[in-house]
């Protein structure tokens, strides 16, 4: 559609008889009519020189002609409707099989905080680089909520920008990704994975607190938070011994474990050893690869699953969730925080306020753990469902015990040949 106006100032500039540039204050600004959307586009060109504007407002009006023949509008979408459009789109990699659904809640999650920053009614196309340079700080200070760790801050900046990219390709948005302040190293030397990880009195003492509270409000699992602080106690005791990321932990069935004996010991002095075998099936792996392993328990399988099995009625119990109300939805990630931070400060776990301890803390033990105890990298990280230089790069050197054989090491070797940790 042509320009009605017909006679034009020094500072204005026709564009292809559509569209116009015009000179407001010290820059100039593009100005174009969209029928179809019934509104003006306006740019900043953000140039003061006429030649450089005129150049650049043919750039603008080539580009908005381009997104009208491929049925892209002018004006944008919010903040939230391009969250909501990228969380579409990885939902359906979750189904696909491309990531698992623990990590599709982590960057939900990770988006959601971009958005309590960046405001829900942002327009996508206003977004400048510069926007998110103090997120870093915004988060790490938020107040009556702690503020967000290192390493938290740094995965949701990587989800943001993953996202950015994702809208550019489909010009959603009119930059590539958000410069980010550069963070502040993160530490994966001795004292930064002392302090994220447990020692093994404290293991015991949290062990006994959440057994005995298990034991208390199995009284009465009627009550509907008795038995969440039940699963709950569990599922952390349980982390204990295995080793098992959150994801694999909480996506756990039934039919993912088998009770067993391995034979230990010379001949002629034999002992049989009861032992729970894991298997973490793939689509539940965070490296999309299942793995199996073994760990001896002190019933702790079997004790859920005395209480548990009355509660699922007639359920097929190899499809049950383990660490479930009702066997088909995952436990909240709230609850076991909750029960984390009470079994924290019953076991007086000290300074437990500055030492950023967290549920996964229990697979840095678990690891650590099985290194000192002199299991090779490359059998922990078996275990674990990690690589051998992932081992080596986080655990290497976290303790000069390491390089000594523990001669009560916490493993043994079946006559079979299975490792089964202790």
């Amino acid at each position: 559609m042509g320009l009605k106006k017909k006679q034009f100032s020094e500072d204005e500039v026709v564009i292809f008889d559509e569209a116009l540039i015009q000179k407001r204050g010290e820059f100039w600004q593009f100005r174009m009519w969209l029928e179809r959307e019934d509104k003006y586009a306006r740019v900043s060109l953000r140039t003061r020189n006429r030649d450089a504007a005129i150049a650049k407002g043919k750039e603008v009006f080539h580009q908005i002609k381009a997104n009208q023949t491929i049925g892209k509008t002018y004006f944008s979408l919010t903040a939230k409707e391009g969250v909501d459009m990228y969380l579409e789109q990885r939902n359906k990699d979750v189904t696909a099989g491309l990531i698992v659904k623990g990590r599709y809640g982590t960057i939900r999650i990770h988006l959601n905080h971009w958005l309590n920053f960046i405001g829900a009614k942002t327009k996508l196309k206003e977004l400048e680089c510069t926007d998110c340079e103090n997120y870093y700080h915004h988060r790490s200070e938020e107040s009556g909520k702690g503020g967000a760790s290192l390493s938290t801050i740094k995965n949701e900046q990587s989800s943001i920008n993953a996202m950015m990219e994702w809208l550019y390709k489909r010009n959603e948005v009119t930059i590539r990704e958000f410069d980010f302040k550069k963070l502040p190293r993160i530490l994966n030397d001795e004292e930064a994975i002392r302090r994220a990880t447990f020692t093994p009195e404290e293991i015991t003492a949290l062990r006994k607190s959440l057994f005995n509270e298990a034991t208390e409000v199995a009284k009465d699992l009627a009550n509907r938070r008795n038995l969440t602080r039940f699963i709950t106690a569990y599922y952390l005791m349980v982390a204990s011994i295995t080793g098992l990321r959150t994801g694999e932990q909480r996506q756990l069935t039934w039919g993912d474990i088998r009770f067993d004996t391995v034979i230990t010991g010379a001949e002629g002095n034999e002992e049989e050893i009861p032992v729970v075998v894991i298997t973490v099936r793939a689509e539940t792996s965070k490296v999309r690869q299942r793995r199996i392993f073994y760990v001896q328990d002190d019933e702790l399988f079997d004790n859920i699953l005395k209480i548990m099995k009355p509660l699922l009625g007639k359920q097929q119990l190899a499809d049950c969730l383990i660490f479930s109300r009702n066997g088909k939805t995952m436990i909240k990630e709230h609850d076991i925080l909750e029960t984390f931070a009470w079994a924290l400060a019953k076991s007086e776990v000290k300074n437990r306020e500055t030492r950023n301890l967290v549920p996964y803390s229990f697979r840095h033990y678990f690891i650590t753990d099985r290194i000192k105890s002199g299991l090779s990298y490359g059998n922990v990280a078996k275990m674990c469902g990690t690589s051998v230089t992932q081992i080596e790069r986080t655990y290497f050197h976290i303790d000069t015990d390491i390089m000594i054989s523990n001669a009560l090491a916490g493993y043994f070797v079946s006559k079979d040949g299975v490792i089964v940790t202790t």
